[in-house]
């Protein structure tokens, strides 16, 4: 099944300044909300409590807020969580005191949210309760960073040593496009990250560098197909050669990943959103990213093929 005509020869390459105009912007907005605004770090990352519980009646949001206030542990998030009866309680790490540990002065936190919810409805429903100290929080903001950077070296290498290294600089350009905009996202909305999201950018990462290297083994062959045409011509007809591929690829995850968001419930709701997302601005980068990229680095048609025919 064909999304477009095997013969279809629309002149990708043409658009790729503005398309530079539009990822610029897009890059650009994503690292100021980065710097700026920062992501909002979950419970993974900051430390703290993390109470989730269904109650039996739909609460006053604003009043329970305030109730949870008067505890004085600090400031208490609280929000819906899906459901109206379904809240998000989120404490924030607490200062043990004298001769007392950090996982006791939580416990201790919880005990008096408890004693609240207990007190204030009839039946409560205490789904998941999570506590992560501020030394592992720490710890794992620092992994779940050089998981990311080890994962962009790992595909520059191997990209590297499979094409040519302005393949793997292309590639390297695409994913860095699709990792940067997908965290300016959770900047720019402040949807919550945590560990899930790290694993939807490293998911994201390799759908991204999936589609790009099918692009770009089209545009190997080709160059020692046609070795009288322009590395522009050569870029544009691998596209084409390839659009319907791409397109039925990230059409079809998409209906997985929306059937995910519409059934899957809240708490994968943050990483399905990270998934659609990276699948709309992977979609984009390997076809105005990062060929245009190849295009402007790779200089020399003719060392091209003589390096390709010595490999054939």
């Amino acid at each position: 099944m064909r999304f477009f005509p095997q013969e279809t020869n629309i002149n990708f390459v043409s658009m790729r300044f503005v398309t530079y105009i539009i990822s610029a912007i897009v890059l650009i907005g994503s690292l100021f909300y980065v710097v700026n605004k920062g992501p909002n770090f979950g419970i993974d990352f900051t430390g703290g409590t993390l109470v989730e519980v269904r109650v039996s009646e739909t609460p006053d949001i604003a009043a329970l807020r305030n109730d949870l206030n008067t505890l004085e542990l600090g400031a208490i998030s609280l929000q819906e969580f899906g459901a109206p009866d379904d809240l998000l309680i989120r404490l924030p790490e607490q200062t043990p005191l004298a001769e007392q540990t950090e996982q006791a002065a939580q416990e201790l936190a919880i005990g008096k949210v408890r004693a609240l919810l207990d007190a204030k409805f009839e039946n409560v429903d205490y789904r998941r309760v999570e506590f992560v100290g501020p030394q592992v929080g720490k710890e794992l903001k620092i992994q779940g960073l050089y998981a990311i950077l080890f994962s962009l070296g790992g595909i520059l290498l191997y990209i590297w040593f499979r094409f040519e290294w302005q393949f793997g600089l292309a590639a390297i350009a695409a994913l860095a496009h699709d990792t940067l905009a997908t965290v300016g996202l959770f900047a720019f909305t402040q949807m919550e990250f945590n560990l899930s999201t790290v694993a939807a950018i490293l998911m994201i990462a390799g759908y991204s560098i999936n589609d790009t290297v099918v692009v770009f083994d089209r545009i190997r062959e080709n160059l020692r197909k046609y070795k009288k045409k322009t590395m522009a011509e050569i870029c544009n007809m691998s596209i084409n050669q390839t659009l319907s591929r791409t397109l039925m690829t990230s059409v079809t995850t998409m209906l997985a990943l929306v059937a995910l968001w519409v059934f899957g419930g809240e708490v994968i709701r943050g990483f399905v959103n990270a998934l659609i997302f990276g699948i709309v601005i992977g979609t984009y980068s390997s076809i105005f990213v990062a060929a245009p990229v190849l295009l402007l680095v790779h200089k020399g048609r003719g060392k091209a093929v003589s390096e390709e025919e010595k490999k054939a």
